[in-house]
């Protein structure tokens, strides 16, 4: 069902916030963060005067932002920015992109380059604000998450060979290794966009060229999908208050008619994983 019946430009980066029943999101191009109390139906806007790329809960009141080439932290109740880190982005890279907390309390972002040798990558930004590039060579970095016991990460790009890849993670030192690809240039079930884990750690991946949310086994098997009324579905997220209710956000349809832009949500059988929080290191 619609959650919001809305167009934005490219919603994504959705997070749910347990403590509070909030969910947030960005419209990247706009440089908008949104957050609705889905009880209440009471909807805040934040402005930040540049893209949005992503973001992540960082506790008391904050988030950790990735704007077009910063990650700073943003105070919800004041505006207020503090600089952590600038991402030196090689030359004519466009800006940053997908971004999540990882299990380490770190925040994991990628970048974007849409060139015929593109150099977007995968960064690891902690909370002193030491930068770290993981791995490179991307058109769009996308689709991060992590599985419930915080040792998979994947990872997908979702332009280009459109591929979705696994790595072994250290929630220890924030460190990837053994990367094995999974699915590439997969047409039929559609391009890989934003992802999210449930606790039996299936991969729920955004299919915006197909208008569904696809369901992926750790050994890339296409296990099934869920068909959406959004057309082009951008990021899967789970929330509610037993972590089965999976929120989608859409990009810009394109259409003149309304009815396939916005926010919409279903239930699912499997609880989703908690979000984790920037700086804060989950025991696991």
């Amino acid at each position: 069902m619609f959650v919001i019946e809305e167009r934005f430009g490219v919603a994504e980066s959705l997070t749910w916030e347990a403590a509070t029943g909030a969910l947030f999101w960005c419209d990247i191009p706009a440089g908008t963060i949104y957050a609705l109390d889905t009880q209440s139906g009471h909807r805040r806007r934040w402005s930040l005067g540049e893209p949005v790329a992503s973001f992540g809960l960082a506790g008391a009141g904050r988030l950790v932002v990735a704007l077009a080439s910063s990650i700073i932290l943003f105070r919800l109740d004041t505006g207020g920015r503090e600089l952590v880190a600038t991402i030196n982005l090689p030359p004519g890279l466009s800006r940053l992109n997908d971004g999540k907390v990882g299990p380490d309390g770190a925040f994991y972002v990628g970048s974007m380059d849409r060139s015929s040798e593109p150099e977007g990558a995968l960064y690891r930004v902690d909370g002193t604000g030491r930068v770290d590039i993981l791995t490179s060579g991307f058109s769009t970095s996308n689709g991060l998450a992590w599985t419930k016991d915080g040792r998979t990460m994947f990872h997908s790009d979702s332009q280009g060979k459109m591929f979705v890849d696994r790595w072994d993670f250290s929630p220890e030192s924030g460190e990837i290794s053994n990367r094995r690809r999974l699915r590439e240039h997969d047409l039929a079930n559609g391009r890989a966009d934003g992802g999210a884990f449930d606790i039996f750690d299936t991969y729920w991946s955004a299919a915006p060229s197909c208008s569904r949310i696809n369901r992926i086994g750790l050994d890339g098997s296409l296990l099934g999908w869920v068909d959406l009324p959004i057309l082009k579905p951008t990021m899967p997220c789970f929330g509610g208050r037993d972590m089965r209710t999976v929120y989608v956000t859409s990009l810009d349809s394109g259409l003149p008619e309304t009815g396939k832009d916005g926010i919409v949500s279903f239930r699912s059988d499997v609880p989703g994983l908690v979000p984790y929080v920037f700086g804060n290191r989950t025991c696991l």
